[in-house]
């Protein structure tokens, strides 16, 4: 554009100066008179190269004027969405201020509540081991005296006095009750340490989970305008918020109320399971019968991811068993009930194995089994693989046991357990070959008892020992 206006300019300076020519010095004065008669006015067609030069000087300034008003548009536009930008970010910035200084205040606080239960645990401890120290005492006054009593039956001289043989025995009846008020003593307080630490337990976990809060929301980057990209900002999403491995870290975390939550267990995707919150702490189901409104006549790869009504009749899967429970270290906790509303209660330490093993459920036998334990836990010390109707994976060799049976279990050899099978309203079918498709726990009510309801739960071992 420079370029066409200087030449135009130049056009037309020449264009003057040849229409125009300067008076010369010297000559005669009619030779002076007719030459300025000659050139006093400019030829037709400069003026037109003049004139077709103007216009086109002013055509170029018109388009340059036009092309600087879109450009002047663009940089407004750009300015205001600079502001709306900025004026977003400091919003953002404000809030994030706010909720990290009222995550910082729980923290305290929390921190606070914490060292005081440090204090109160530790007073406690001391009592107890006052308490310990008085006990002993009494064990060794209590010894002495039963010697001595022992020394006047055998009749010692100076101990042959049955007055005082009663007293003796009237005094070790009496340190015998304060012996036992006194172990009450501690046994009450070792249980009220026992509730402090698990109080403490809590605190902790909410403490670190504070923490984490507090370092993602330091972390987590602000919202951008997606028109920002011009300027290379990317625009992020937040981080995740850190969700439990299983229902009992939601207990330990401050959840007491039984329902469906989401956890994630380790190296898996995060899913839905229904929690079940007692005093001892929080209980993953992983099946649940009560109605029959679901059919669990379904085949391995319904199984394996689960199927069902998480706050009805379920199975939770296989897959997301095994990624809760392949470490080891849990418990089976299968609860059962007949017609008649009676209950029986089952717990084994268990392992499951992954796809590779036909997720074999493995028990863990610490002593021997009770009789209601050996309808599943017997066989399954040396590791049971999942069966269903499409996979044989049973110890009968000449019969599919889910096929004969209904459903999928961790079948042995058809005969001992099969909480999967049909769900029959009572009264029962009449006929055994229909009665023995059913839910059943042979050791308990027989193998042609079907059952009336059923839930299986798993946990950490850590919580057999709180219950």
């Amino acid at each position: 554009m420079k370029t066409t206006l200087a030449t135009l300019t130049l056009c037309l300076v020449v264009l003057m100066a040849t229409g125009f020519p300067l008076e010369k010095k010297g000559g005669s004065a009619s030779g002076s008179a007719a030459k300025e008669k000659r050139v006093q006015y400019a030829a037709w067609d400069d003026v037109n190269v003049i004139a077709h030069g103007l216009l086109q000087l002013g055509q170029g300034l018109k388009e340059h004027v036009d092309k600087t008003k879109v450009q002047m548009r663009d940089i407004s536009t750009k300015l205001k969405v600079f502001n709306r930008t900025v004026a977003e970010l400091g919003k953002e910035s404000q809030k994030l201020r706010v909720e990290g200084e009222a995550l910082k205040v729980q923290a305290r606080g929390l921190e606070d509540r914490e060292g005081q239960l440090l204090n109160v645990t530790a007073e406690l401890r001391e009592k107890a081991e006052e308490m310990q120290q008085e006990r002993r005492t009494m064990s060794e006054r209590m010894n002495r005296l039963e010697e001595k009593v022992d020394s006047m039956l055998q009749g010692e001289p100076g101990l042959s006095d049955t007055n005082a043989g009663t007293k003796n025995k009237s005094d070790a009846h009496n340190i015998q009750l304060m012996l036992e008020a006194q172990n009450r003593r501690i046994d009450d307080l070792m249980e009220r340490i026992r509730l402090q630490q698990e109080k403490l337990d809590k605190q902790n976990v909410r403490i670190r989970t504070l923490q984490s809060h507090i370092q993602q929301s330091k972390q987590r980057p602000s919202p951008r305008s997606s028109n920002t990209e011009r300027s290379g900002i990317v625009e992020q999403g937040d981080s995740p918020v850190e969700v439990a491995s299983d229902c009992h870290e939601l207990f330990l975390r401050g959840e007491t109320t039984s329902g469906v939550y989401t956890i994630k267990p380790i190296n898996a995707e995060p899913f839905k399971v229904f929690c079940e919150m007692t005093v001892d702490g929080g209980w993953t189901v992983i099946q649940r019968r009560q109605d029959g409104s679901v059919d669990f006549d379904q085949q391995w790869h319904a199984y394996q991811k689960g199927f069902g009504n998480l706050n009805g009749e379920f199975w939770l899967g296989l897959e997301k068993i095994h990624t809760i429970a392949k470490d080891g270290g849990y418990i089976l906790n299968i609860k059962l009930s007949d017609w008649g509303d009676d209950f029986a209660s089952v717990r084994l330490p268990f392992r499951l194995g992954g796809e590779e093993t036909k997720y074999t459920l493995q028990t863990m036998e610490v002593g021997t089994f009770s009789t209601l334990e050996t309808s599943l836990g017997t066989d399954a010390t040396s590791g049971l693989p999942f069966s269903t109707s499409d996979q044989d994976n049973d110890q009968k060799n000449d019969l599919n046991c889910a096929k004969h049976l209904s459903g999928g279990w961790w079948f042995s050899n058809c005969g001992r357990s099969n909480l999967n099978g049909r769900y029959f309203q009572s009264p029962p079918p009449k006929q055994r070959h229909q009665r023995k498709q059913g839910i059943f726990w042979k050791t308990w009510r027989g193998r042609y008892y079907p059952l009336k309801t059923s839930m299986i739960m798993i946990a950490p071992a850590a919580i057999e020992n709180k219950s």
